[in-house]
């Protein structure tokens, strides 16, 4: 391949790295001037978008030169930008509203202090109380599990969940 074949493309490239220098001519001055003027969550938008595209060229430029980027520093600090989109998309989208439920354990409670008198009533609630507390521990276990895959996927660590014991894990 002659060296003369790759001038057009060239010349595409210079004029599209003319393009690029235009756009993002607002951006490559005072980017704190910039970000002063908005609000709290577009200025955190705007960082975490600014860094990414930094890292990306980081990383690009790395790629380019043969050096291997999945152990490299620039890899994690991509890996933690984009957790920061994610957490920004979090608090982007409202969580949605709890639904009413009823606490049983309490309307247990209730009924049982108003019917102490009676001894088989009384046992039953007891024991209906036991089986609602069991029900609770069931579920807080299941979410506390969630919680942990979900964390261990997105890449973060609770702080003091070394200090778990086997039997929680």
């Amino acid at each position: 391949m002659d060296v003369t074949d790759i001038t057009p493309q060239l010349d595409q490239l210079d004029m599209d790295l003319d393009q690029l220098e235009e756009a993002l001519k607002p951006l490559l001055g005072d980017i704190g001037d910039i970000s002063s003027r908005l609000p709290l969550l577009d200025k955190a938008k705007l960082n975490v978008l600014v860094s990414y595209a930094i890292e990306s060229l980081l990383f690009s430029a790395l790629r380019l030169n043969g050096v291997e980027t999945k152990n490299h520093a620039v890899f994690t600090e991509l890996t933690r930008v984009r957790q920061y989109f994610d957490k920004i998309k979090k608090i982007e989208t409202p969580a949605p509203e709890r639904e009413k439920t009823l606490n049983t354990e309490a309307a247990i409670r209730f009924v049982r202090a108003d019917l102490a008198d009676n001894r088989g009533v009384k046992a039953q609630l007891t024991e209906q109380i036991a089986k609602e507390r069991a029900k609770a521990a069931i579920k807080a276990a299941k979410e506390e599990k969630k919680r942990a895959a979900d964390e261990s996927r997105s890449g973060e660590a609770r702080p003091g969940a070394s200090k778990r014991s086997k039997t929680e894990k």
